[in-house]
């Protein structure tokens, strides 16, 4: 669990930088050099080259050198993992929020003493 985590947080923090994301989305329309991937930007080829090993430290990205020209791809596996993560968190705050809704339109009543709720259809002892 330690290794996934760790995982995690280098690609989140990978994908905290605008200019990785704007690079990933070019890379997801398909592999590209990383002087093309440096073409949209108002930035040295050396600044773009060091967004990439950002990247590719972060398990998000793939390089692989041919002759001079270094090529990119998106690691599939990677960007599956954060979006299972995120997909987990998002179950989980929507049974949260479902569980808020019922609350709110009255179909549950609370009990203060001990915490429970219980349904308005169901049977109170």
């Amino acid at each position: 669990m330690l290794e996934y985590s760790e995982q995690l947080d280098r690609a989140f923090h990978a994908l905290a930088d605008a200019t990785r994301r704007r690079i990933l989305e070019h890379l997801s329309r398909g592999p590209a050099s990383v002087s093309d991937l440096a073409k949209p930007f108002d930035t040295s080829l050396s600044a773009i080259h060091q967004h990439v090993q950002v990247l590719e430290a972060s398990g998000l990205v793939i390089t692989e050198k041919r002759g001079r020209v270094r090529g990119c791809r998106i690691s599939s596996e990677a960007v599956l993992r954060v979006e299972n993560w995120l997909n987990e968190r998002r179950q989980h705050w929507e049974g949260h929020f479902d569980r808020l809704g019922e609350l709110l339109e009255g179909k549950e009543t609370f009990d203060k003493a001990d915490g429970t709720s219980q349904s308005d259809q169901g049977d109170k002892a």
